[in-house]
């Protein structure tokens, strides 16, 4: 199965999810503003810790420089208030658990995953202009380093 890849340019699909407060947040919401969108595949584990983590820890510098960001797995609100209860996130994280809009960024699909082909989440960052078109699509990004990685890149 092959999944559609967004490229810069691109029109950043639409998108209307529940946040870990039950809120719903929509890509609409952030029109005149940059915006990253990052897709994780699940909640509290190692991986997707430290990426929420460095995301949290940069939110301040980005947002200074007009830059929001959002998380989105497929867990469940409750899961996603749990952890960001636990690791002191300030990220906003949406819970997208019939996959569409993962599916609607190429971020879900065949994957490898110890050597095996797997469905499932692709971890994948968008930076979304204030315009709303895909600036940058980075897909199968490792979460350690991504971050600071990204910073360098937006310049911020």
């Amino acid at each position: 199965m092959s999944q559609t890849r967004l490229q810069p340019g691109d029109p950043a699909p639409a998108f209307r999810l529940s946040d870990d407060t039950g809120d719903t947040v929509s890509l609409k919401d952030f029109a005149g503003r940059r915006v990253v969108v990052y897709f994780y595949p699940a909640a509290m584990t190692p991986g997707c810790t430290t990426q929420a983590c460095d995301f949290t820890d940069s939110l301040d510098a980005l947002q200074a420089a007009g830059v929001d960001v959002v998380g989105i797995s497929p867990d469940a609100p409750e899961k996603l208030a749990e952890f960001r209860s636990r690791d002191s996130l300030t990220i906003r994280l949406l819970s997208d658990a019939d996959k569409a809009v993962m599916t609607a960024y190429g971020a879900y699909g065949e994957k490898q995953l110890y050597g095996k082909t797997v469905e499932g989440v692709i971890r994948s960052t968008f930076v979304i202009g204030a315009d709303g078109a895909i600036e940058r699509a980075l897909y199968n990004v490792k979460a350690a380093g991504h971050v600071a990685k990204l910073r360098r890149e937006l310049g911020v």
